[in-house]
């Protein structure tokens, strides 16, 4: 079992740039890929950043390609999510995935994943 927890989230300006943290207890996250995933109102659930086990590999959507970085630390049991030239679209609530059994590459899809945290807002004011 694995329980992950999110933070860093908040409310910034257009164009700022804020830090998720997503740190794992109970099992370690290096067995497996992990992601992070938002979620507007009356929107569904969107991917937003995979990273494998090691972190060599890396997945984005092109609506954050080039603004948002993903990566691991797999001593300290934490994902992070690194977000700059923040737009409003970006308001959601975040939350981080686990898929443990993946052992190399990533998935983008949510339904691919097993456990997930409660979720962190993040607002953008325009």
């Amino acid at each position: 079992q694995v329980q992950l927890g999110e933070s860093g989230g908040g409310l910034v300006q257009a164009g700022g740039s804020l830090r998720l943290s997503c740190t794992a207890s109970g099992r370690t996250i290096s067995s497996g890929a992990m992601a992070w995933f938002r979620q507007a109102p009356g929107k569904e659930r969107e991917f937003v950043a995979a990273i494998s086990r090691s972190g060599g590999t890396t997945s984005y959507p092109d609506s954050v390609k080039g603004r948002f970085t993903i990566s691991r630390d797999n001593a300290k049991n934490t994902v992070y999510l690194q977000m700059s030239s923040l737009k409003p679209e970006d308001t959601a609530l975040y939350y981080c995935a686990a898929k443990p059994s993946l052992l190399a590459g990533t998935v983008t899809d949510k339904n691919e994943y097993v456990y997930w945290g409660q979720g962190t807002q993040v607002t953008v004011s325009s």
